[in-house]
């Protein structure tokens, strides 16, 4: 089967690596920010504040719940190190790519080197499928909408799961997740202003909903 100029069974490095590239990051010289964030899961709200350094590194303040403080803290991370621009070489100069199956998400991509075992999916030049093993875990994304950009795609939905590595048995609930992005000034670069987590239930875990949102924002001088 062919679809995109790739045979399956064929070597796609190319093909990988233009959807990788065509991911939004944010420039070298992105100067951190700071605001206002509120939590609310439905039955609490809870407000403070934060700041994310150039380096990366974040601080919640005036939200003395520990469990979501962490939760704040981490969906700010987690979003900032996913802008941070790194060449393709650098991120998988030690891996092959090589197309397996087609559906309807895309196209599979076998990794083999390094990080052999991870697969990914690509279609219309996004990653919609990610496979990977990350410190002893297996994750598995799949994303549904994007936000193009004239720099880039953003992920808008998407889920996640996690998984065990050898039996491949659940170790979570899945997690859907909505984005939403506003520029941190004008033609300024698109950082998190609201995300919604749906959990779904897992083992003696009820569903449950949280919901991120980042206000008054405005970079560090």
């Amino acid at each position: 089967m062919q679809i995109n100029n790739i045979v399956s069974g064929s070597e796609c490095r190319v093909q990988f690596r233009a959807a990788y590239e065509n991911r939004y990051t944010w420039d070298g010289d992105f100067p951190g920010y700071k605001g206002n964030c509120a939590w609310d899961n439905g039955s609490r709200v809870l407000e403070g504040s934060f700041e994310l350094g150039r380096d990366l590194k974040v601080s919640v303040m005036g939200i003395n719940d520990e469990v979501v403080n962490k939760a704040i803290t981490s969906q700010l991370w987690e979003v900032s190190v996913h802008r941070v621009r790194r060449s393709f070489e650098e991120t998988h100069k030690l891996n092959t790519f090589t197309a397996g199956d087609i559906n309807s998400i895309g196209i599979e991509i076998i990794v083999g080197g390094k990080n052999k075992g991870d697969l990914y999916r690509i279609k219309d030049n996004t990653i919609t499928m990610v496979y990977r093993h990350i410190h002893g875990t297996l994750v598995t994304i799949y994303t549904k909408n994007v936000i193009n950009t004239v720099n880039g795609y953003l992920s808008k939905s998407y889920s996640s799961q996690y998984s065990n590595p050898t039996t491949g048995e659940k170790s979570s609930g899945k997690n859907h997740y909505v984005d939403s992005f506003v520029p941190l000034y004008e033609d300024g670069p698109l950082v998190l202003s609201q995300r919604v987590i749906k959990t779904e239930s897992f083992q003696q875990n009820p569903p449950s909903q949280q919901k991120f949102t980042f206000f008054d924002l405005n970079k560090l001088k």
